[in-house]
């Protein structure tokens, strides 16, 4: 495994793809977690497994430009309309990545018994290459990431207020985790800011 903490920018992966950690870049992080703990409707996530629908512990919240209606694990969500908090975080992203977004997955881990198994944002609405913007508030969470062929696995800590970015070809060949931990007991929310294509 590659443990990587280098350079504020510089791309994690090995080959395949782009990620880039920004490391802490949101002004007034904690005023953006304590408001987002309380305003979003959270709801526990819903997955099919073996034919089954279940909820998970993890919740979740799905925002856009539009009523977008996104599928993943079986599951379609439509969005809702931006708060004024969200649209503040998303032009701090896209000021500091000259891109443009039009949606946003909000997850919400209430403690370190709470991950995400591995998976890549591959789905057909977000097209291909796309690019993925994620925010980071709350506890410290380990992001890892596993190329699908040689197993090769990157590591980084993602710090409260961070920005990290996946780019390029990096759905196609890498998938990604938050392992769980029984040493963490605070919530983390984490922003994953992405463009639908109609």
């Amino acid at each position: 495994m590659i443990d990587l903490f280098s350079e504020y920018g510089s791309n994690l992966l090995p080959r395949n793809g782009e990620v880039n950690y920004y490391g802490p870049v949101l002004p007034d992080a904690d005023h953006y977690l304590q408001a987002l703990l309380h305003i979003i409707p959270w709801q526990h996530d819903q997955v099919f497994v073996a034919g089954e629908l279940r909820s998970t512990k993890r919740k979740v919240a799905w925002y856009g430009n539009e009523r977008y209606r996104y599928t993943y694990s079986g599951v379609t969500r439509e969005a809702l309309p931006w708060t004024r908090e969200l649209l503040e975080l998303k032009t701090v992203v896209e000021h500091k990545l000259g891109a443009v977004f039009n949606s946003c997955l909000l997850n919400l881990y209430g403690n370190g018994a709470e991950g995400m198994a591995w998976h890549s944002d591959d789905e057909a609405a977000l097209g291909r290459n796309t690019t993925i913007a994620s925010v980071s508030l709350g506890a410290e969470r380990k992001f890892l990431l596993r190329h699908k062929t040689s197993g090769e696995t990157v590591s980084v800590l993602l710090q409260h207020g961070s920005l990290l970015v996946m780019r390029g070809e990096t759905q196609a060949f890498w998938r990604h985790s938050i392992p769980k931990s029984a040493t963490i007991h605070a919530p983390r929310v984490n922003l994953t800011f992405r463009t639908i294509v109609p």
